[in-house]
């Protein structure tokens, strides 16, 4: 989870307060600990002394009294100690105000030498053998560590002992016990009040840096709502008015913004002209930056590849063509690294089915340092069409003009020739076998004018007659030309037209001519049963017409010759029409493409330039087999 600078700030300054408090806090616990433990050592010192003079006035009370030992003997010794002690009334409450005197005093005992006790507090002592306790001065002089752990520990009693003489020899000892219990609740409320403390001093400092973070950072929202401001477009803007580091910031960040206007505005210039010039190359580029991503994909990759510009924009050379991809063998990429490469052919699968693409890769360099590469992806089948298509026009335009002047040489003599028969008809006797020469000639003259008039037609001037066309409606006007032909073959016909397509700059007749000869040649050489579809669909700045059928398809050796003038595979042919269609799509500085696979059907391809540049909703279907009207409806 992400913290605001408020939050770091607050829990900075609380968790600094803390490690003092804590500190602090550490080294009031120890003073007090040690100054407790000392008290507790100077209180059993002072009682212990207590004890001592109270047993030695009992022993003196005891010789005034007249009793004596029996002997010398420990034994003897021991019993006139044991009475001394026991008729002592002094000594019993010196043992019970000691007691109270002292909350930490666990047990005082006076024993002898074998540690058998004489007197003591807890009666239920006297007489027994007690061990030797660990001394007081253990932890007193112990670490803070070593103090706390015994004290928070299992209770345990240590003790402090003074011997006890009778006469010049040691007789025994005056212990006084000390509970690490007792010592601990003596600690305590002073233990708790340190807490209390330590924890309203935490609180009060992250109150206090919360309230000094929430009006101290406060120009920073302001600051970071002009950023988001200026990220959504929006670049004139007022500076924080103030006189410290915030309002310098606050200037300068709108100064940024106004420079990032500038630079918005020259870049979307750019941005809109390079997508101009891509969307008309054939040619799919990617240009990656030194660190193998893409900066910039043209419209066409996605014919090659199949993935959009915008999806591929910004992916790795790796990730676009990860291993076993036919590009990055052909090129031999490493990684996302590329060395330069120029015309290697491979197969690809893509949109448009299997094609053969030319691949080149050049390093972009600057003074000898890698700044990126350029891979090139180009459909060697289109430019192979193209170049056949420049070759059929620069024929079509040669033919033209051989035609037109040997159709200008032939009409003359032909014009002499009908009006000499019609003279010759006229003044020829009735006779069987003259006049049915004379019908041959006429018919023969006939023929001739026929083919005469087709090579005049076909190489004339035409006149265009542009006009902005809505090709949706023309498209359907051309189907319903066509529909009975189709039906009648026992073809089904569909349209597949978008709703609200850009309209085109054409000749309205020469389009309704150039598509309905596509659609009777698809119909001839679709058997009974298959499919024709008259589509329209948009590729950059072009509107695409495309007929595909279900037919036979092209033989390969034919695809090269369709549309030369006079070729033709259909008997009865006259091998005129595909050569108009595609003159007529040349005159609109189209194009026009196929592709056919025997046995599988064909599919012609009509490109013409948009009249302006529209987008366009997705497609709808139209099928032929139900009746028009109600299709519309």
């Amino acid at each position: 989870m992400r913290l605001s600078l408020k939050t770091k700030f607050t829990l900075a300054t609380s968790l600094l307060v803390l490690a003092v408090v804590t500190v602090v806090s550490g080294l009031y616990i120890a003073r007090l600990t040690r100054q407790t433990l000392r008290q507790a050592d100077d209180r059993a010192h002072f009682v212990a002394d207590q004890i001592f003079l109270a047993a030695k006035n009992s022993l003196t009370d005891a010789a005034a009294r007249g009793d004596a030992p029996a002997s010398n003997s420990p034994k003897d010794l021991r019993a006139y100690v044991q009475r001394a002690l026991d008729n002592s009334n002094t000594l019993n409450s010196v043992m019970e105000s000691a007691i109270g005197y002292s909350p930490t005093i666990y047990e005082i005992t006076i024993s002898d030498r074998d540690g058998i006790v004489l007197a003591s507090s807890d009666a239920a002592l006297r007489g027994e053998k007690i061990a030797q306790r660990p001394p007081v001065d253990a932890i007193v002089r112990g670490g803070f560590f070593e103090q706390i752990r015994t004290l928070t520990g299992p209770p345990q009693v240590y003790e402090d002992s003074l011997p006890f003489v009778l006469g010049s020899e040691p007789f025994g000892d005056i212990r006084i016990g000390l509970s690490s219990s007792l010592i601990r609740n003596e600690i305590s409320p002073g233990l708790r009040s340190a807490g209390y403390y330590a924890l309203g001093s935490v609180l009060i400092s992250t109150l206090l840096a919360f309230v000094v973070s929430r009006f101290s950072l406060a120009p920073i929202d302001r600051i970071s709502a002009q950023l988001d401001r200026i990220s959504a477009g929006e670049f004139d803007l007022e500076p924080v008015q103030r006189g410290d580091e915030f309002g310098a910031v606050s200037s300068k960040i709108i100064g940024i913004g106004k420079q990032l206007r500038d630079v918005r505005e020259i870049f979307s210039t750019l941005r809109e002209n390079l997508d101009q010039v891509m969307s008309g190359l054939e040619d799919g580029l990617l240009l990656f930056n030194p660190a193998g991503r893409a900066v910039l994909v043209s419209p066409s990759v996605e014919k090659f590849l199949g993935d959009r510009p915008q999806d591929l924009r910004g992916r790795r050379m790796s990730e676009i063509f990860p291993k076993g991809h036919p590009i990055r063998e052909a090129l031999g990429i490493e990684g996302d690294q590329v060395d330069s490469i120029e015309n290697a052919e491979i197969t690809l699968e893509g949109l448009q089915g299997t094609q053969r693409i030319g691949v080149s890769a050049q390093v972009i360099r600057e003074h000898g340092t890698p700044m990126g590469a350029l891979i090139t992806l180009r459909d060697v089948e289109s430019l192979e069409r193209i170049g056949n298509q420049l070759q059929v026009s620069e024929r079509l335009a040669a033919l033209g003009r051989v035609t037109a002047g040997v159709a200008h040489e032939v009409k003359n003599p032909l014009n002499s020739m009908r009006l000499w028969l019609e003279v010759l008809k006229a003044n020829m006797p009735v006779d069987p076998e003259p006049q049915q020469a004379v019908k041959m000639l006429d018919s023969e003259i006939d023929r001739l004018d026929r083919a005469v008039k087709t090579f005049l037609n076909f190489t004339k001037p035409l006149e265009m007659r542009l006009e902005e066309t809505d090709l949706r409606a023309l498209l359907e006007e051309i189907a319903d030309a066509a529909r009975p032909s189709i039906t009648r073959a026992g073809v089904d016909l569909r349209l597949e037209v978008p709703t609200g397509f850009p309209h085109v700059l054409v000749d309205q007749q020469l389009i309704h001519q150039a598509v309905l000869n596509l659609l009777v040649n698809a119909s001839e050489f679709t058997p009974p049963g298959g499919r024709i579809t008259l589509g329209l669909r948009r590729n950059g700045e072009f509107a695409v017409i495309a007929v595909s059928d279900s037919g036979a398809g092209i033989p390969p050796e034919d695809q090269k010759k369709i549309f030369q003038l006079f070729f033709t595979t259909r008997p009865g042919g006259t091998g005129i029409g595909l050569a108009n269609t595609f003159r007529f799509v040349q005159l609109h500085n189209g194009r026009i493409e196929f592709d056919s696979e025997v046995g599988r059907g064909t599919t012609f391809r009509l490109e013409l330039p948009l009249a302006r540049s529209l987008e366009a909703p997705a497609g709808k279907i139209r099928d032929f087999g139900q009746p028009f009207a109600e299709q519309k409806g």
